[in-house]
């Protein structure tokens, strides 16, 4: 366990350059006494660590020293051969060098671990858009990736449903959302998703200062589930058989689901569950419901049980 921990220490030292006590500890998850610990087991082990006084002080490797990757445990060495994305990757330019990258990785591994990274890079594969879809065509991507490593602004004309619009961006981040590159950046004082695929034209501008305590992971996730609640914007009142809850979960959105299950009443003696379930239009909760067939009902709004009412009509003229 302590071994496993001194590596992440010098792992962390390595990339993050000099750290205090305290933050070492907090990445760690450990007391900042044993952070003083480790540090002298790895200067002791001749790893060339020293640590300076004072208010802006701190834990630091000696300038130029590189540790090789022979910490590596079996399952680690797995997980990075797994992670590189040959599509994403020479979308934005990187194709020869992530082929790079994974061969000086395959070189540094200790013997034990090189054949099995082999064989791990032979037998999977990761496909990450969708079936029966084309992934979109990105012509900006590489000006917009080019923009991000900088740090530098870029000037965009963005397809909008009506128009387009010209902005100023600063690009924080790309995200790959099912095959799809969305633009994370700043607009003025805001931050935005941005479909890279609706980007007709970019330019690079004037470098700006990215924001230090930025989490691209973290505002990715926010801004999802906000965008998925945004869209439910119709509400119904139904009920459901206890029984059939589980198909709910294949019929709407998980966000809908949520939400559904959250306003749910206690079944009643026939097994039927009342609750409000919200969905992005009228007709899509319709599609919803005839999917759950004998198993669902609309209590209200009556217009929508009029939709239902005539679908189902039309469906069992077909049959009759």
């Amino acid at each position: 366990m302590r071994a496993s921990r001194l590596v992440q220490l010098l792992l962390l030292l390595q990339t993050r350059g000099q750290l205090t006590a305290p933050e070492i500890a907090a990445e760690l998850e450990v007391s900042v006494r044993t952070v003083y610990r480790d540090l002298e087991a790895l200067s002791a082990a001749g790893v060339p660590v020293y640590s300076e006084p004072g208010r802006n002080g701190g834990a630091r490797l000696v300038d130029g020293y590189r540790t090789r990757l022979t910490g590596l445990t079996t399952e680690e060495a797995d997980a990075v051969l797994l992670s590189g994305l040959p599509g994403p990757a020479a979308d934005l330019g990187l194709g020869t060098v992530l082929a790079a990258a994974q061969l000086k990785m395959l070189a540094a591994l200790p013997p034990e671990l090189r054949g099995r990274a082999r064989r791990v890079s032979e037998r999977f594969h990761l496909d990450a858009p969708g079936w029966f879809r084309r992934p979109e065509e990105t012509p900006a991507l590489a000006v917009v990736a080019d923009a991000l490593w900088s740090d530098r602004s870029v000037e965009v004309s963005y397809q909008r449903s009506d128009r387009v619009v010209a902005r100023t961006l600063d690009p924080l981040g790309l995200v790959l959302k099912a095959g799809t590159w969305y633009l994370v950046a700043r607009s003025g004082d805001a931050v935005r998703s941005y479909r890279v695929g609706r980007i007709v034209a970019a330019e690079l501008a004037d470098p700006f200062e990215r924001p230090e305590n930025f989490d691209l992971a973290e505002f990715w996730a926010a801004s999802s589930e906000e965008f998925a609640r945004s869209m439910l914007r119709f509400r119904a009142r139904c009920r459901i058989r206890a029984s059939a809850l589980r198909l709910l979960k294949l019929a709407i959105e998980p966000a809908a689901v949520e939400e559904a299950l959250a306003s749910a009443q206690p079944a009643d003696a026939e097994g039927w569950i009342e609750m409000t379930i919200p969905s992005e239009a009228p007709y899509v909760l319709a599609t919803a419901v005839l999917m759950l067939g004998e198993h669902a009902e609309v209590l209200d709004p009556p217009e929508l049980r009029a939709e239902i009412a005539a679908r189902t009509a039309a469906a069992a003229a077909l049959y009759l």
